[in-house]
């Protein structure tokens, strides 16, 4: 009797069927397809994309801040806005090229203790440019033009510490209080522009005062083609000190 494992032992080898082996996938020398890629892939290209323009591009420059900081001469006096000295200066700026924007600063009834006293809020953003127009309610009121120069300096020192220049709107005084007073008060402007070296429009109402259609009917504040006739006598001014601003800018960005 033979065992089962010896008869299987036994077999004959050329019977025995070969093993079997699974193929390895042919080889393909072509190209593989392009997949597209997925949103979010797409979004973050998009984002490294923006950022590498905005660190490769220069920052645009902002516009020039003119604070006009003044009365109800320069705040727009029973006229619309858009009559008003700083709304018709910013339009006569920007339609001669000037990038700037004029804020308006300036308070009906003020005085030039007022001012001081409110100069720091004003100038809280910043700015670059300012156009002081204070002075008439000192002289309508009578108050001693030395303690107004005081005032004004006081107001230069804090546009100054701002990094503001300051362009001085000036003011001439009636002989109301006698010819003394009104000598004095008349000599603040051109002594305060002389010694701080501000530029100087003399008379803020040079060409208003006394001529038909230009006030309204108190005779004093200005109309809005008395307004377009300040802007008139004192953009030329505002442009030179703009275009000396702009040369510093320049200057900074070169350093």
């Amino acid at each position: 009797m033979v065992c089962r494992c010896a008869r299987r032992r036994s077999r004959d080898p050329a019977k025995t069927p070969a093993p079997t082996y699974a193929k390895a996938p042919p080889v393909s020398s072509a190209r593989p397809r392009f997949r597209p890629l997925g949103p979010a892939t797409l979004l973050c290209a998009a984002a490294i994309l923006a950022l590498l323009t905005m660190i490769s591009l220069p920052a645009a420059a902002e516009p020039l801040r003119i604070i006009a900081f003044g009365d109800s001469l320069s705040a727009g006096f029973q006229l619309p806005a858009d009559a008003s000295f700083p709304a018709q200066l910013e339009a006569r700026l920007k339609n001669d090229g000037y990038d700037a924007r004029v804020i308006n600063a300036s308070v009906s009834g003020d005085t030039t203790r007022g001012g001081l006293a409110r100069v720091s809020y004003a100038l809280h953003d910043g700015g670059d440019l300012m156009i002081l127009e204070l002075g008439a309610n000192d002289m309508l009121l009578g108050f001693d033009p030395a303690a107004t120069r005081d005032n004004l300096e006081k107001i230069i020192g804090a546009a100054k510490e701002k990094g503001l220049d300051v362009l001085l709107a000036g003011m001439l005084a009636n002989a109301n209080f006698g010819e003394e007073q009104k000598k004095a008060f008349d000599a603040i402007f051109p002594d305060l522009s002389a010694r701080r070296g501000l530029p100087l429009y003399p008379f803020f109402l040079d060409g208003v005062v006394g001529e038909k259609g230009m006030t309204l009917v108190d005779g004093l504040h200005p109309s809005r083609a008395g307004v377009a006739r300040i802007v008139a006598g004192v953009a030329p001014l505002v442009e030179k000190s703009l275009d000396s601003l702009r040369s510093k800018r320049q200057g900074a960005a070169q350093r």
